[in-house]
C-alpha cells in the first residue's frame, strides 16, 4: 500500500542533519511518505504534488499544495524551509527554486535516477535521468556532506544522490553531527 510505504534509506541516513524543529518540505511528495517520516519526528511539513489522489492520501501529515510544479509557477516564491527533500523526481528547471528553498543552515536530501537506469528499468529517458556528476554541479554552493552515484541491487537502480548544507552567513565553519553506522573495529584502529 503507498501511504504506508516506508521512507527511503538515503532520508532516513541523513535526517539527522536537518535542524531540531526546523520545516520539512518534500518535493513531489507524492503520498506522503517522507512527509510522515519528518511529521513524526516533530518537524512542520509542506508537501507538493500535481496528482489530487496523492495529495489527498497525504491525510493530516501536513501542509498539502496540489501544484503543477512543471507547468505553472513555483507555488512557494521566497519561503524557505529546514530541509527540503527531493526523491524519484526530476525537473532540471525547478533546480533554482527547489535551492532556493532551502534556508541558511538547512539541508537538502535529493536522491533520483541516473544515467544507464534505462538498462534495467524505468525511468529511462535522459530528461528523467541525470548526467555523470550532475547533481554534484547543481549543488555548487552548498557543502555537500554526502554525494552518491552508482548502482543499487534492490529494486535494481542507478542513482545520484546528496546530502548538502547551506551555510549560515558570519557563523564560521558549518557544524553538522556525524552519524557513524558501525564502530571501528579495535584492531582495524591505528
Amino acid at each position: 500500500m503507498h501511504g504506508t510505504e516506508a521512507p527511503s534509506p538515503w532520508v532516513q541516513r541523513w535526517s539527522h542533519l536537518v535542524p531540531t524543529g526546523a520545516t520539512v518540505l518534500d518535493v513531489a511528495c507524492g503520498r506522503g511518505r517522507h512527509m510522515r517520516w519528518f511529521a513524526d519526528r516533530g518537524h512542520a511539513v509542506t508537501g507538493i504534488d500535481r496528482d489530487p489522489e496523492a495529495i489527498a492520501a497525504v491525510g493530516s501529515a501536513g501542509r498539502a499544495i496540489q501544484a503543477d510544479i512543471e507547468g505553472g509557477p513555483w507555488p512557494l516564491p521566497g519561503e524557505t524551509f529546514g530541509a527540503v527533500v527531493v526523491t524519484n523526481y526530476l525537473w532540471r528547471p525547478l533546480w533554482p527554486a527547489i535551492l532556493a528553498s532551502v534556508s541558511p543552515g538547512g539541508v537538502l536530501i535529493y536522491e533520483t535516477f541516473a544515467e544507464g537506469n534505462g538498462e534495467v528499468g524505468k525511468p529511462s529517458r535522459p530528461d528523467f535521468l541525470l548526467r555523470n556528476g550532475e547533481l554534484l554541479e547543481a549543488c555548487r554552493g552548498l557543502r555537500v556532506v554526502a554525494y552518491e552515484d552508482g548502482f543499487l541491487e534492490d529494486p535494481p537502480r542507478f542513482v545520484q544522490r546528496i546530502a548538502a548544507l547551506r551555510p549560515q552567513p558570519d557563523r564560521g565553519r558549518v557544524r553538522y553531527p556525524l552519524q557513524i553506522e558501525s564502530p571501528i573495529p579495535e584492531r582495524t584502529r591505528q
